[in-house]
C-alpha cells in the first residue's frame, strides 16, 4: 500500500488529488488523503466579492465532497495540519496523524505586512473567507457608527476606506468599494460625498505586472469613478484611526486594507524546508522539495524560478498553482509507476482583473486586449471553465446564479436585467389559462370535440405524404382535395398574421416540411400503424402537460417541453403563426410560476434535496478520513 498525503485543499491540492484520483482509480495498492482545515475550497479570486457584499460567503465556499464524490479513491479530512515528521513519514495535525509515503504540501499563502507596524492589530486582509467576512462586518460597522456620528471630521473617518497594494487584489477589492458606496450611502442614510475611496501604492504605477494599456485604462477608470490614486508612497504604520505613509502624510481612516503582498501560509514556519522568497517553501523543476525525500510542494507555497520565465518565480496566480499542482502529482506517479518524471513548464494564457461588477480589463493570449463588458464577461466565462474542468456541474450551476440571477442592487455585468425579486404570483394566471389551452386542445383531439377528428380513432391525421392510403382510387381522392384546396384558396388565401382579425385566414408557419424534417419524421412513423399510434401518445401527452401546468408541477420542464413541441408541429406545417405566442409565453414560465400556488412550492425543493444526497451525500462541517 502505497500512501499519498495531500495537505490543502486549495486550486493546487485539488487538482493533484483530481489527477492522482484518476491515474489510480483502479488501484487497489494506492490511498490519498487530502487534508485542509475547511470542509470546503475557497474561491479565492471572488473574495473581494464577499467582503464587499456583492455576494454571499457561500458563493465562494465550495463542499469538497461535491468536487471529490466521483473520486472514491480520495479521503476527505478535516483538520490542522501542526508538523511533518519526515523520519517517521508522518504528518501531525491537531486531531489525528496520518503517514505517508508520499506527501504534497499545498497549503496556500497568506497575506504579507513586511514586518509594517500595525498590519496585524488594526489592518484588513484578503487572503481568506474569514478575512473578507470580517472585513465586510468592518465597513458595515463603520457605516452605521457614520450615521450616529455628528462630528463631520471623525464621520469623514469613518467613510475613508483605504487600500493598500494596487496589484491585482487591491484593484478588485477598490473596484468592488466603488460600486457599493452608493448602496452603503443609500441604506445608512449618508451623504456619498462624505465617502472617499484610496488607493495607496509604494511603486510610480498600479498593476505593475500588466501590460501599459491595460494599466492606463485602469487608472482612468479609477481616476473617473472618483479613487485617489497615491502612487510611489508606502506605509510605514497603520493605526486604529489612521494610516501614516512614509511621505509623512496621515490619513484619517478606520479601515486599511492590506493587499500589498502575498508569503508561504505561515503554519510551514517550522517545517524545515528549505526556503525562499516570502518564506515560499524551494523546489526543483519536478516540483520536489529540495531537501526531503518523497516531499513536494505546489501552489502559491512554492518557490522555484521559472527558467520560461526569465528565471522569476512562479508567480501566485491560479494558473500557476494549477501547474504546479499537476506537475507534483504527475511526478508522484511517476514515482510510484517508474515512469518517467515531468519538469514544470509554466504557461500562462494571461491576466483578467475585474474593476466592480461592470468593468474590467483582460490581456490574453499575448494578444488580445479587453476591457470593459467584454472583458467582465471573458472573466465569468473563465470561472465557469474552471467549474467545468474539476468536473463540477453543480458549482458551475450555482456560481451563475449568485453572479447573475441572485444579484443585489443591480451589481451585474448586465446591471438588473437578469435579476429580480418580483413576485412571481403574476404568472399565476397565465400559468392557468395557458395549461388550460393545454388541456382542452387534448381533450378535444381525444374525443373528436367541435367538429374535429379524434386522434383516438383508426385514422391517421397527420397529413404527411408517406401515411396516405395507396389503396384503389386513391389518386384520385388525392387529386379532388388538391383541386379542392385550391380552390379555396382562391376564395381566402392564407396571410401571415400573428394575430387573428376576421376576414383572414392564418397561414401555416411552414407550408410544408422542410426535406432535413421530413427524413425524420419518416423515420419516427415509418407507417400508419406507428402514426396512430403516435398520434394517441400525442393526445394524453398534450392533457397530461394542460393538468401539470393548472397544477404547477414541474413547470420549468413541461414549458421547455411544450417549447419543442411547438417547434415540431411547426416544421411539420401543423401550426400557425397566430399561435406562436405559445413559445415566448413558455420562456415566461420557466421564470419560477410553479412556485406560486403550484406544487412545484414543495416537490422541487424536496425532489433537489434528494437529488443532493444521491449524487453527492450528505454535506457534513467536519469530514473524517474514512468514507
Amino acid at each position: 500500500m502505497k500512501r499519498i498525503v495531500i495537505v490543502g485543499a486549495g486550486y493546487a491540492g485539488v487538482s493533484a488529488a483530481r489527477h492522482l484520483a484518476k491515474t489510480f482509480k483502479k488501484n487497489q495498492d494506492i490511498s490519498i488523503t487530502l487534508i485542509d482545515k475547511n470542509p470546503f475550497m475557497t474561491y479565492m479570486t471572488e473574495l473581494h466579492e464577499v467582503a464587499a457584499g456583492r455576494v454571499e460567503p457561500d458563493a465562494v465556499k465550495h463542499d469538497l465532497q461535491r468536487i471529490f464524490k466521483k473520486y472514491s479513491k480520495v479521503d476527505l479530512v478535516t483538520d490542522k495540519v501542526t508538523k511533518v515528521d519526515y523520519d517517521k513519514k508522518a504528518v501531525l495535525a491537531e486531531h489525528g496523524t496520518f503517514s505517508y509515503d508520499y506527501l504534497l504540501l499545498a497549503m496556500g499563502g497568506e497575506a504579507n505586512d513586511f514586518g509594517t507596524p500595525g498590519v496585524k492589530e488594526n489592518g484588513f486582509t484578503l487572503w481568506s473567507i474569514e478575512a473578507a467576512e470580517a472585513l465586510h462586518a468592518q465597513i458595515i460597522d463603520a457605516c452605521y457608527r457614520a450615521s450616529r456620528e455628528h462630528d463631520e471630521s471623525k464621520r469623514r473617518a469613518l467613510l475613508t476606506f483605504t487600500v493598500i497594494g494596487g496589484g491585482f487584489t487591491g484593484i478588485e477589492m477598490i473596484g468592488e468599494l466603488i460600486d457599493w458606496v452608493p448602496i452603503l450611502a443609500k441604506q445608512f442614510r449618508l451623504d456619498e460625498k462624505e465617502f472617499s475611496l484610496k488607493l495607496v501604492e509604494a511603486t510610480p504605477n498600479i498593476l505593475a505586472m500588466v501590460t501599459e494599456v491595460e494599466r492606463e485604462k485602469a487608472t482612468k477608470y479609477l481616476t473617473k469613478r472618483g479613487v485617489e490614486l497615491i502612487l510611489a508612497d508606502g506605509v510605514t504604520s497603520v493605526d486604529n484611526h489612521q494610516l501614516n505613509l512614509a511621505s509623512g502624510r496621515s490619513i484619517p481612516t478606520y479601515t486599511s486594507i492590506w493587499t500589498a503582498g502575498v508569503q508561504a501560509n505561515s503554519d510551514t514556519e517550522n517545517f524545515n524546508i528549505s526556503k525562499g522568497r516570502a518564506g515560499r517553501l524551494m523546489a526543483n523543476q519536478c516540483m520536489e522539495a529540495l531537501d526531503k525525500e518523497n516531499v513536494y510542494v505546489a501552489g502559491d507555497l512554492v518557490y522555484y524560478e521559472d527558467a520560461s520565465q526569465e528565471g522569476r518565480p512562479v508567480p501566485q496566480i491560479v494558473q500557476a498553482a494549477e501547474q504546479t499542482g499537476h506537475t507534483a502529482a504527475s511526478n508522484i506517479a511517476a514515482a510510484i509507476t517508474g515512469g518517467e518524471k515531468h519538469t514544470f513548464e509554466g504557461k500562462y494564457d494571461g491576466f483578467m482583473v475585474s474593476i466592480g461588477a461592470k468593468y474590467a480589463v483582460a490581456y490574453l493570449n499575448d494578444k488580445y486586449h479587453l476591457s470593459g463588458f467584454m472583458a467582465t464577461l471573458v472573466k465569468h466565462l473563465v470561472n465557469l471553465v474552471y467549474f467545468f474542468s474539476i468536473s463540477s456541474l453543480y458549482n458551475m450551476v450555482t456560481y451563475t446564479r449568485h453572479e447573475f440571477f441572485d444579484v443585489k442592487n443591480r451589481r451585474n455585468v448586465f446591471g438588473g436585467h437578469l435579476s429580480s425579486k418580483g413576485n412571481r404570483l403574476w404568472l399565476v394566471p397565465l400559468r392557468v389559462f395557458y395549461g388550460s389551452v393545454w388541456l382542452f386542445e387534448g381533450l378535444k383531439k381525444a374525443f373528436g370535440l367541435f367538429g374535429t377528428t379524434s386522434w383516438l380513432g383508426d385514422k391517421v391525421v397527420f397529413p404527411f405524404p408517406w401515411l396516405q392510403e395507396t389503396v384503389s382510387g386513391a389518386s384520385q381522392a388525392v387529386e379532388a382535395t388538391t383541386s379542392a384546396s385550391m380552390a379555396a384558396a382562391e376564395v381566402a388565401e392564407p396571410v401571415f398574421s400573428l394575430s387573428y382579425t376576421y376576414g383572414e385566414t392564418p397561414m401555416t408557419v411552414f407550408e410544408q416540411m422542410p426535406d432535413w424534417f421530413a427524413s425524420i419524421m419518416e423515420f419516427m412513423m415509418p407507417n400508419q400503424e406507428v402514426a396512430l399510434l403516435m398520434q394517441k401518445f400525442m393526445v394524453f401527452v398534450e392533457i397530461a402537460i394542460g393538468l401539470a401546468l393548472i397544477a404547477g408541477l414541474f413547470v420549468w420542464l413541461i414549458s421547455a417541453i411544450t417549447a419543442g413541441m411547438v417547434a415540431m408541429f411547426s416544421l411539420s406545417g401543423m401550426f400557425y403563426w397566430v399561435n406562436i405566442w405559445f413559445i415566448p409565453v413558455a420562456i415566461a414560465l420557466m421564470g419560477g410560476a410553479g412556485q406560486a400556488f403550484g406544487l412545484d412550492y414543495w416537490v422541487m425543493p424536496w425532489l433537489g434535496n434528494q437529488l443532493d444526497r444521491l449524487l453527492y451525500g450528505k454535506e457534513r462541517h467536519i469530514y473524517g478520513q474514512k468514507k
